[in-house]
């Protein structure tokens, strides 16, 4: 359930299903395991059900069929205790019950507790797991929904019966080993090399290949598909030009933009641009007094070089933001609002304002005294070291803080340690980029205070902005949305938990052999599973 990165994303997602998935032909979210978009009624004035039928030809590895009981164990296991499923429990907690038609084993209704237009799409985005292989007893039955969501996630004792449930899960490591839990995704795992790549082999006679007609969401062409771990954009690049990999998506703007003017590389690649919705963000650890006030962050944000980093490191291509909503998205983007500028001079008199003094050496940097005693402004940055963009801004920020008297030691970090440093609050400001999702606007799960010391890492939140996160993902109807978002991102520049800095382009560079690559703007980038090849020339 907890997914670290995209390339973990990817791979689930040719072992599993989902009822919707998005279709990347049109960018709308389309049926998958659901045989269609689930109907909806609404209850009274609060609550809304949404009814769903799973396809009939849809089945396991092992040639069960996926059943209603399959969706409502997946939906309680998210809210099991002693489960890596913080994410989970906040994304879905809307869905307070699973109803199973007694006459159809394919047909239930999912009750929500509000009316809200995501929910829709946001009701059938998560993958199904076979409860049978998990819990061979179903004794997951016996707890509600309800009763699960009751419970908290620090359950320390929870039933006997949920402790087996969590040792099962934790013994099948599907976050490791997924191939030990049957999938009914079109792709099985069958080599996985630590660090270097991995495999995976369509299955002969998929369920889906009995679908007509197939839908995009449920195309399988490549009977192998092979993913390659190059950590350096460089060595990747030159797998690609000499054949060894045949694509090569998010590609670094400036290797990019090198290989498409390179007349060899322009000749046997084909080059795509696309937006995306990864926002590249600063975020301070507002739980450090030093950065428990609006102004500090407020200076301190002002210290970033955005159109500087834009321009130096991605070329110019991407758009700088005021918040976390794409500047494409004209409904939702607050356009009345300006970016926060690169401004020290201001940043000295916002220091000033929240109280902090120059010491009487240049050494002493920023000081002042609180109900908890004197405070020095000196932060620690962390950032990852597997994309050069993030070590460009650090030493970036650190050079525009250091110009202003403000010490900032760098901390940069192996990939795979820095969501945990983040978890733990290690840190005073990050540097990163926000994976963003064009269909759905639920900031719960990373900016709620009931997320604080899981998905929260700023650890911000106030009653204001929990009853407006709580609002947007309520809303019922898309205007009344919009108007909430455009407030939300107002509510954030103020307080500035974290500085939202510029979106990205994405790069995709392909041989040209390879047909239906789909670039979009939806993470990966392409259709990895549409992916065909143009038939051999005849021509002389």
């Amino acid at each position: 359930m907890a997914l670290a990165n995209q390339p973990a994303i990817d791979a689930i997602n040719l072992l599993n299903c989902s009822l919707l998935q998005a279709d990347f032909a049109t960018n709308r979210f389309a049926p998958a395991l659901a045989e269609a978009l689930p109907t909806v009624q609404l209850l009274g004035d609060s609550l809304m059900r949404l009814q769903y039928t799973l396809r009939p030809e849809a089945a396991w590895d092992n040639g069960r069929p996926v059943l209603a009981t399959d969706v409502a164990f997946t939906l309680k296991l998210m809210f099991c205790p002693g489960l890596p499923n913080e994410r989970a429990r906040s994304d879905y907690s809307f869905i307070r019950e699973v109803l199973i038609d007694p006459k159809n084993p394919r047909r239930f209704s999912l009750v929500c507790t509000s009316q809200s237009v995501e929910y829709v799409q946001a009701s059938g985005d998560f993958f199904v797991l076979p409860e049978a292989a998990l819990d061979p007893k179903s004794e997951l039955r016996a707890f509600s929904l309800a009763e699960l969501q009751r419970r908290p996630a620090s359950d320390k004792a929870p039933p006997a019966v949920l402790q087996a449930l969590a040792r099962r899960y934790a013994a099948a490591t599907p976050g490791q080993t997924p191939a030990r839990l049957p999938g009914c995704g079109p792709y099985q795992l069958v080599k996985w090399e630590k660090d270097r790549s991995l495999r995976f082999r369509r299955k002969p006679g998929w369920w889906a290949d009995r679908v007509r007609p197939r839908p995009f969401v449920l195309e399988a062409r490549p009977a192998q598909l092979e993913y390659a771990i190059i950590p350096d954009a460089a060595t990747a690049s030159l797998a690609l030009q000499r054949g060894d990999i045949d694509v090569f998506p998010q590609m670094p703007t400036r290797e990019f933009i090198r290989l498409r003017q390179a007349p060899t590389a322009r000749a046997a690649l084909n080059f795509y641009t696309t937006a995306s919705h990864d926002v590249v963000i600063a975020g301070f650890n507002t739980r450090q007094p030093p950065l428990s006030d609006a102004l500090t962050r407020q200076a301190l944000g002002r210290c970033f070089d955005a159109a500087g980093i834009l321009q130096g490191s991605e070329l110019g291509e991407g758009r700088r933001t005021v918040g976390l909503i794409s500047p494409a998205d004209r409904r939702n983007y607050n356009d009345s609002l300006a970016p926060v500028p690169f401004d020290p001079a201001g940043a000295v008199a916002l220091l000033r304002r929240a109280g902090w003094r120059r010491g009487a050496t240049a050494e002493a940097g920023w000081q002042r005294n609180s109900a908890h005693g004197p405070q020095l402004l000196r932060l620690t940055m962390r950032y990852r070291t597997d994309e050069p963009l993030f070590a460009t801004m650090a030493l970036q920020f650190q050079a525009a803080a250091a110009g202003i008297g403000v010490p900032v030691r760098l901390l940069p970090t192996e990939s795979g340690n820095f969501s945990e440093a983040l978890h733990n609050g290690e840190f005073d400001v990050y540097v990163r980029a926000l994976r963003g999702n064009p269909f759905m606007f639920n900031f719960t799960s990373f900016l709620h205070s009931q997320a604080v010391g899981a998905g929260n890492t700023t650890g911000f939140g106030t009653p204001e902005s929990d009853r407006l996160i709580e609002a947007i993902a309520a809303a019922s109807t898309v205007p009344h949305r919009a108007q909430l978002l455009r407030r939300f991102q107002t509510l954030l520049q103020r307080e500035m938990p974290l500085v939202p800095l510029f979106f990205r382009s994405n790069h995709v560079a392909a041989q040209k052999r390879l047909t239906h690559l789909y670039p979009t703007s939806l993470k990966p980038g392409f259709a990895a599973m549409a992916i065909d090849e143009a038939p051999p020339s005849t021509s002389p």
